[in-house]
Protein backbone atom coordinates (compact mmCIF):
# COMPACT_ATOMS: atom_id res chain seq x y z
CA UNK A 1 0.00 0.00 0.00
CA UNK A 2 1.61 3.23 -1.19
CA UNK A 3 0.62 6.83 -0.58
CA UNK A 4 0.19 8.98 -3.70
CA UNK A 5 -1.57 12.16 -4.65
CA UNK A 6 -3.46 14.54 -2.36
CA UNK A 7 -4.61 13.69 1.17
CA UNK A 8 -2.30 10.67 1.37
CA UNK A 9 -4.46 8.55 -0.91
CA UNK A 10 -3.57 4.89 -0.40
CA UNK A 11 -3.14 2.85 -3.58
CA UNK A 12 -3.33 -0.85 -2.80
CA UNK A 13 -2.22 -2.23 -6.14
CA UNK A 14 1.28 -1.91 -7.57
CA UNK A 15 0.11 -1.72 -11.17
CA UNK A 16 -2.37 1.07 -10.37
CA UNK A 17 0.25 2.88 -8.32
CA UNK A 18 2.69 2.73 -11.22
CA UNK A 19 0.10 4.00 -13.69
CA UNK A 20 -0.91 6.89 -11.43
CA UNK A 21 2.65 7.91 -10.58
CA UNK A 22 3.75 7.70 -14.21
CA UNK A 23 0.73 9.67 -15.33
CA UNK A 24 1.19 12.41 -12.74
CA UNK A 25 4.89 12.71 -13.61
CA UNK A 26 3.95 13.10 -17.27
CA UNK A 27 1.38 15.76 -16.32
CA UNK A 28 4.03 17.67 -14.37
CA UNK A 29 6.32 17.65 -17.38
CA UNK A 30 3.39 18.69 -19.58
CA UNK A 31 2.60 21.63 -17.29
CA UNK A 32 6.17 22.89 -17.46
CA UNK A 33 6.20 22.53 -21.23
CA UNK A 34 2.84 24.26 -21.63
CA UNK A 35 3.91 27.23 -19.50
CA UNK A 36 7.10 27.99 -21.43
CA UNK A 37 7.23 31.10 -23.55
CA UNK A 38 9.79 32.72 -25.79
CA UNK A 39 9.51 35.65 -23.38
CA UNK A 40 11.37 34.71 -20.16
CA UNK A 41 9.20 36.93 -17.98
CA UNK A 42 6.03 35.19 -19.18
CA UNK A 43 7.60 31.82 -18.42
CA UNK A 44 8.50 33.00 -14.92
CA UNK A 45 4.99 34.30 -14.23
CA UNK A 46 3.22 31.32 -15.81
CA UNK A 47 5.32 28.79 -13.90
CA UNK A 48 5.03 30.66 -10.60
CA UNK A 49 2.14 28.56 -9.30
CA UNK A 50 3.28 25.40 -11.10
CA UNK A 51 6.48 25.46 -9.05
CA UNK A 52 4.50 26.29 -5.90
CA UNK A 53 3.09 22.77 -6.08
CA UNK A 54 -0.45 21.88 -5.13
CA UNK A 55 -2.45 18.71 -4.72
CA UNK A 56 -2.87 17.98 -8.45
CA UNK A 57 -6.30 16.76 -7.40
CA UNK A 58 -7.82 17.10 -10.86
CA UNK A 59 -5.02 15.26 -12.73
CA UNK A 60 -5.21 12.49 -10.15
CA UNK A 61 -8.91 12.08 -10.93
CA UNK A 62 -8.14 11.96 -14.65
CA UNK A 63 -5.67 9.12 -14.03
CA UNK A 64 -8.06 7.14 -11.83
CA UNK A 65 -11.02 7.59 -14.21
CA UNK A 66 -8.84 6.43 -17.11
CA UNK A 67 -8.46 3.06 -15.37
CA UNK A 68 -12.00 2.21 -16.51
CA UNK A 69 -10.73 2.13 -20.08
CA UNK A 70 -7.24 2.20 -21.56
CA UNK A 71 -5.14 4.29 -19.13
CA UNK A 72 -2.34 4.50 -21.71
CA UNK A 73 -4.54 6.11 -24.39
CA UNK A 74 -2.79 9.14 -25.92
CA UNK A 75 -5.37 11.71 -24.83
CA UNK A 76 -5.30 10.93 -21.10
CA UNK A 77 -2.22 12.92 -20.03
CA UNK A 78 -2.92 15.95 -22.27
CA UNK A 79 -6.47 16.19 -20.92
CA UNK A 80 -5.10 16.15 -17.38
CA UNK A 81 -2.73 18.98 -18.31
CA UNK A 82 -5.71 20.91 -19.71
CA UNK A 83 -7.79 20.69 -16.53
CA UNK A 84 -4.84 21.63 -14.31
CA UNK A 85 -3.88 24.58 -16.53
CA UNK A 86 -7.49 25.76 -16.40
CA UNK A 87 -7.51 25.42 -12.62
CA UNK A 88 -4.23 27.32 -12.29
CA UNK A 89 -5.52 30.09 -14.55
CA UNK A 90 -8.57 30.57 -12.34
CA UNK A 91 -6.29 30.87 -9.29
CA UNK A 92 -4.44 33.80 -10.87
CA UNK A 93 -7.75 35.52 -11.52
CA UNK A 94 -9.21 34.61 -8.11
CA UNK A 95 -6.25 36.16 -6.31
CA UNK A 96 -6.84 39.44 -8.13
CA UNK A 97 -10.54 39.47 -7.27
CA UNK A 98 -9.86 38.48 -3.65
CA UNK A 99 -6.81 40.79 -3.35
CA UNK A 100 -4.94 37.79 -1.94
CA UNK A 101 -1.32 38.10 -0.83
CA UNK A 102 -0.47 34.39 -0.54
CA UNK A 103 -1.26 31.32 -2.63
CA UNK A 104 0.07 27.83 -1.84
CA UNK A 105 2.47 29.23 0.70
CA UNK A 106 4.15 31.67 -1.69
CA UNK A 107 3.44 35.24 -2.71
CA UNK A 108 0.47 35.42 -5.07
CA UNK A 109 1.21 36.62 -8.60
CA UNK A 110 -0.69 39.86 -8.07
CA UNK A 111 1.30 40.69 -4.93
CA UNK A 112 4.64 39.65 -6.45
CA UNK A 113 4.03 41.62 -9.64
CA UNK A 114 0.67 43.39 -10.04
CA UNK A 115 -2.96 42.74 -10.96
CA UNK A 116 -2.42 43.24 -14.68
CA UNK A 117 0.36 40.66 -14.82
CA UNK A 118 -1.73 38.18 -12.82
CA UNK A 119 -4.81 38.57 -15.04
CA UNK A 120 -2.83 38.35 -18.27
CA UNK A 121 -0.90 35.33 -17.01
CA UNK A 122 -4.17 33.60 -16.27
CA UNK A 123 -5.29 34.42 -19.81
CA UNK A 124 -2.02 32.99 -21.14
CA UNK A 125 -2.70 29.71 -19.32
CA UNK A 126 -6.23 29.55 -20.73
CA UNK A 127 -4.77 30.03 -24.21
CA UNK A 128 -2.26 27.22 -23.73
CA UNK A 129 -5.00 24.92 -22.43
CA UNK A 130 -7.07 25.70 -25.54
CA UNK A 131 -4.11 24.91 -27.77
CA UNK A 132 -3.79 21.44 -26.22
CA UNK A 133 -7.56 20.91 -26.40
CA UNK A 134 -7.58 21.54 -30.13
CA UNK A 135 -5.58 18.33 -30.61
CA UNK A 136 -8.04 16.33 -28.50
CA UNK A 137 -10.95 16.84 -30.85
CA UNK A 138 -14.12 18.96 -31.12
CA UNK A 139 -16.00 16.97 -28.45
CA UNK A 140 -13.29 17.73 -25.89
CA UNK A 141 -13.36 21.40 -26.88
CA UNK A 142 -17.14 21.51 -26.44
CA UNK A 143 -17.01 19.79 -23.03
CA UNK A 144 -14.30 22.14 -21.77
CA UNK A 145 -16.16 25.20 -23.10
CA UNK A 146 -19.35 24.17 -21.30
CA UNK A 147 -17.46 23.56 -18.08
CA UNK A 148 -15.66 26.89 -18.36
CA UNK A 149 -18.98 28.64 -18.92
CA UNK A 150 -20.33 27.03 -15.75
CA UNK A 151 -17.19 28.00 -13.85
CA UNK A 152 -17.43 31.64 -14.90
CA UNK A 153 -21.18 31.69 -14.27
CA UNK A 154 -20.55 30.41 -10.76
CA UNK A 155 -18.04 33.17 -10.18
CA UNK A 156 -20.45 35.81 -11.47
CA UNK A 157 -23.26 34.45 -9.29
CA UNK A 158 -20.97 34.60 -6.28
CA UNK A 159 -20.09 38.20 -7.06
CA UNK A 160 -23.71 39.21 -7.70
CA UNK A 161 -25.11 37.40 -4.66
CA UNK A 162 -28.51 35.67 -4.37
CA UNK A 163 -31.48 37.32 -5.98
CA UNK A 164 -34.32 38.54 -3.78
CA UNK A 165 -36.15 35.65 -2.15
CA UNK A 166 -33.44 33.08 -2.93
CA UNK A 167 -32.09 31.06 -0.03
CA UNK A 168 -28.44 32.19 0.36
CA UNK A 169 -27.34 28.64 1.24
CA UNK A 170 -28.94 27.17 -1.89
CA UNK A 171 -27.40 29.97 -3.93
CA UNK A 172 -23.98 29.25 -2.45
CA UNK A 173 -24.19 25.54 -3.21
CA UNK A 174 -25.09 26.39 -6.82
CA UNK A 175 -22.05 28.68 -6.94
CA UNK A 176 -19.79 25.86 -5.74
CA UNK A 177 -21.24 23.42 -8.27
CA UNK A 178 -20.22 25.85 -10.99
CA UNK A 179 -16.94 27.21 -9.62
CA UNK A 180 -15.49 23.94 -8.34
CA UNK A 181 -17.74 21.01 -9.21
CA UNK A 182 -17.75 21.66 -12.97
CA UNK A 183 -13.99 21.31 -13.49
CA UNK A 184 -13.67 18.34 -11.13
CA UNK A 185 -16.50 16.66 -13.06
CA UNK A 186 -14.69 17.32 -16.35
CA UNK A 187 -11.52 15.79 -14.90
CA UNK A 188 -13.34 12.52 -14.32
CA UNK A 189 -15.12 12.80 -17.65
CA UNK A 190 -11.97 13.43 -19.64
CA UNK A 191 -10.12 10.57 -17.98
CA UNK A 192 -12.84 8.04 -18.75
CA UNK A 193 -13.67 9.44 -22.18
CA UNK A 194 -10.07 9.66 -23.39
CA UNK A 195 -9.51 6.10 -22.19
CA UNK A 196 -12.47 4.88 -24.24
CA UNK A 197 -14.65 3.83 -21.30
CA UNK A 198 -18.31 2.97 -21.89
CA UNK A 199 -20.67 5.94 -22.01
CA UNK A 200 -22.52 4.84 -18.87
CA UNK A 201 -19.20 4.71 -17.01
CA UNK A 202 -18.29 8.19 -18.27
CA UNK A 203 -21.66 9.50 -17.02
CA UNK A 204 -21.27 7.91 -13.58
CA UNK A 205 -17.78 9.30 -13.12
CA UNK A 206 -18.85 12.76 -14.29
CA UNK A 207 -21.65 12.89 -11.71
CA UNK A 208 -19.28 11.56 -9.05
CA UNK A 209 -16.77 14.30 -9.85
CA UNK A 210 -19.31 17.09 -9.47
CA UNK A 211 -20.44 15.90 -6.02
CA UNK A 212 -16.85 15.31 -4.92
CA UNK A 213 -15.85 18.77 -6.10
CA UNK A 214 -18.53 20.44 -4.00
CA UNK A 215 -17.57 18.30 -0.98
CA UNK A 216 -13.94 19.27 -1.51
CA UNK A 217 -14.78 22.99 -1.42
CA UNK A 218 -17.09 22.61 1.58
CA UNK A 219 -14.24 20.87 3.41
CA UNK A 220 -12.10 23.94 2.65
CA UNK A 221 -14.85 26.11 4.17
CA UNK A 222 -14.76 24.07 7.36
CA UNK A 223 -10.95 24.04 7.44
CA UNK A 224 -10.79 27.81 7.12
CA UNK A 225 -12.64 28.04 10.41
CA UNK A 226 -11.64 24.89 12.27
CA UNK A 227 -7.99 24.17 11.49
CA UNK A 228 -4.89 25.64 13.04
CA UNK A 229 -2.90 25.37 9.82
CA UNK A 230 -4.74 25.46 6.51
CA UNK A 231 -3.28 23.06 3.96
CA UNK A 232 -3.96 25.48 1.11
CA UNK A 233 -1.31 27.80 2.54
CA UNK A 234 -3.85 30.26 3.93
CA UNK A 235 -3.94 31.08 7.63
CA UNK A 236 -7.12 30.15 9.57
CA UNK A 237 -9.97 32.57 9.15
CA UNK A 238 -8.66 34.05 5.89
CA UNK A 239 -12.11 33.97 4.31
CA UNK A 240 -13.57 35.64 7.40
CA UNK A 241 -11.00 38.41 7.29
CA UNK A 242 -11.67 38.99 3.60
CA UNK A 243 -15.43 39.12 4.13
CA UNK A 244 -16.12 35.95 2.11
CA UNK A 245 -19.31 34.30 3.33
CA UNK A 246 -18.63 30.56 3.29
CA UNK A 247 -21.09 27.88 4.36
CA UNK A 248 -20.55 28.11 8.16
CA UNK A 249 -21.16 31.87 8.02
CA UNK A 250 -24.27 31.49 5.87
CA UNK A 251 -25.66 28.83 8.21
CA UNK A 252 -25.00 31.09 11.20
CA UNK A 253 -26.84 33.96 9.52
CA UNK A 254 -29.75 31.67 8.70
CA UNK A 255 -29.95 30.57 12.34
CA UNK A 256 -29.86 34.19 13.53
CA UNK A 257 -32.72 35.11 11.19
CA UNK A 258 -34.82 32.01 11.90
CA UNK A 259 -34.52 31.86 15.67
CA UNK A 260 -33.36 35.32 16.65
CA UNK A 261 -31.29 34.13 19.59
CA UNK A 262 -29.30 37.06 21.01
CA UNK A 263 -25.99 35.18 20.80
CA UNK A 264 -26.57 34.28 17.16
CA UNK A 265 -27.55 37.84 16.24
CA UNK A 266 -24.53 39.22 18.07
CA UNK A 267 -22.16 36.82 16.30
CA UNK A 268 -23.79 37.55 12.93
CA UNK A 269 -23.27 41.29 13.52
CA UNK A 270 -19.63 40.64 14.45
CA UNK A 271 -19.10 38.63 11.25
CA UNK A 272 -20.71 41.36 9.16
CA UNK A 273 -18.42 43.98 10.67
CA UNK A 274 -14.79 44.87 10.05
CA UNK A 275 -12.67 41.78 10.74
CA UNK A 276 -9.38 43.29 9.64
CA UNK A 277 -8.87 44.12 13.31
CA UNK A 278 -6.95 41.19 14.82
CA UNK A 279 -8.86 41.14 18.10
CA UNK A 280 -12.29 41.18 16.40
CA UNK A 281 -11.13 38.55 13.94
CA UNK A 282 -9.88 36.25 16.72
CA UNK A 283 -13.14 36.65 18.64
CA UNK A 284 -15.23 35.88 15.55
CA UNK A 285 -13.12 32.80 14.79
CA UNK A 286 -13.34 31.53 18.36
CA UNK A 287 -17.11 31.94 18.57
CA UNK A 288 -17.80 30.47 15.14
CA UNK A 289 -15.69 27.42 15.98
CA UNK A 290 -18.00 26.77 18.95
CA UNK A 291 -21.25 27.38 17.03
CA UNK A 292 -23.48 24.55 15.74
CA UNK A 293 -23.25 26.11 12.26
CA UNK A 294 -19.74 24.70 11.90
CA UNK A 295 -20.92 21.19 12.72
CA UNK A 296 -23.79 21.57 10.24
CA UNK A 297 -21.27 22.55 7.57
CA UNK A 298 -19.33 19.38 8.38
CA UNK A 299 -22.49 17.32 7.99
CA UNK A 300 -23.18 18.92 4.61
CA UNK A 301 -19.64 18.08 3.53
CA UNK A 302 -20.19 14.46 4.55
CA UNK A 303 -23.51 14.39 2.69
CA UNK A 304 -21.96 15.47 -0.61
CA UNK A 305 -19.05 13.05 -0.17
CA UNK A 306 -21.43 10.18 0.56
CA UNK A 307 -23.54 11.09 -2.48
CA UNK A 308 -20.37 10.92 -4.56
CA UNK A 309 -19.49 7.52 -3.11
CA UNK A 310 -23.00 6.15 -3.73
CA UNK A 311 -22.80 7.14 -7.41
CA UNK A 312 -19.87 4.75 -7.85
CA UNK A 313 -21.99 1.71 -6.97
CA UNK A 314 -22.71 0.62 -10.59
CA UNK A 315 -19.02 0.54 -11.50
CA UNK A 316 -17.14 -2.77 -11.47
CA UNK A 317 -15.15 -3.56 -8.35
CA UNK A 318 -11.49 -2.71 -8.90
CA UNK A 319 -8.60 -0.91 -7.26
CA UNK A 320 -9.40 2.32 -9.10
CA UNK A 321 -12.96 2.29 -7.74
CA UNK A 322 -11.60 1.70 -4.24
CA UNK A 323 -9.26 4.68 -4.66
CA UNK A 324 -12.15 6.91 -5.77
CA UNK A 325 -14.13 5.76 -2.74
CA UNK A 326 -11.18 6.54 -0.50
CA UNK A 327 -11.05 10.05 -1.91
CA UNK A 328 -14.56 10.54 -0.52
CA UNK A 329 -13.29 9.46 2.90
CA UNK A 330 -10.26 11.74 2.56
CA UNK A 331 -12.43 14.78 1.83
CA UNK A 332 -14.55 14.06 4.89
CA UNK A 333 -11.42 13.54 6.99
CA UNK A 334 -10.13 16.96 5.93
CA UNK A 335 -13.31 18.48 7.36
CA UNK A 336 -12.79 16.69 10.66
Amino acid sequence: MTVVGPFGLSVRDQALEADVQTGLSAVEAGLLDATKSEVPFITEAAQHLVHAGGKRFRPLLVMLAAQFGDPYAPGVVPSAVVVELTHLATLYHDDVMDEADVRRGVASANSRWDNSVAVLTGDFLFARASHILADLGPEAVRIQAEAFERLVTGQILETAGPRDGRDPVDHYLDVLAGKTGSLVAVSCRFGAMMAGAEERVVDVLTQYGERLGVAFQLADDVLDIASDSHESGKTPGTDLREGIATLPVLLLRAAAEAHGRPGDRELAALLDGDLTDDARHAEALRRLRAHPALEQARRDTVRYAEEARALLAPLPECYAKAALQELCDAVVHRAG
